[in-house]
């Protein structure tokens, strides 16, 4: 029997970044899920860090103890760049893909300080979506979809976080409708 096999793995998250109206809300999902089974549904994947009094959103998905790890790491480069989330994210990405230790990491982040709306992976890119609403985790790709058709509708940036978080939630079994939504002005 493969080790893959013998242990199931742990599924679990979406979490949604919009930004509409001057405003950025990132919302994530409670649910950790080992293989079958539900093993907590208010996990809170999404945190305000404020190094230095400046406010930056962050939603994670992937290991919980490596997305702590990577948390704390744009924490100090977020000290050491005051104001400067693109080059924070970029320095972070650089020693994710460079560092043997954090090579090993397996998680992704959703960042905003308001104005930038990023994406931080393990093979080192720092991408900005284009429709401004990006999604990472198993039920990102369903919550992406719903909120890219409400962006032209009247719903503001939480209400679209919102709605397309709970159409996650009806469709990816990973996922569900207990949330932490966390707003940012521009």
């Amino acid at each position: 029997m493969a080790e893959s096999d013998a242990f199931p793995g742990w599924h679990g998250t979406t979490i949604i970044g919009v930004r509409k109206g001057g405003k950025v809300v990132i919302a994530g999902d409670g649910q950790v899920s080992l293989g079958q089974t539900v093993i907590k549904g208010t996990a809170r994947k999404v945190r305000r860090l404020s190094p230095g009094g400046y406010d930056v959103l962050a939603g994670f998905a992937g290991s919980t103890a490596d997305a702590f790890t990577l948390l704390e790491r744009l924490e100090a480069k977020l000290e050491a760049t005051p104001g400067q989330l693109q080059r924070a994210s970029v320095e972070l990405a650089k020693d994710w893909r460079t560092d043997k230790y954090l090579q090993k990491l397996e998680a992704m982040l959703i960042v905003s300080d308001g104005k930038d709306l990023l994406v931080i992976t393990g093979a080192g890119d720092v991408l900005e979506p284009e429709h401004d609403v990006t999604a990472i985790g198993s039920g990102g790709n369903y919550a992406l979809s719903a909120a890219r058709a409400l962006m032209d509708s009247e719903m503001d940036a939480e209400q679209i976080a919102r709605r397309s978080m709970a159409i996650a939630a009806d469709i990816c079994v990973y996922t569900n409708g207990s949330l932490t939504v966390e707003t940012i002005d521009g």
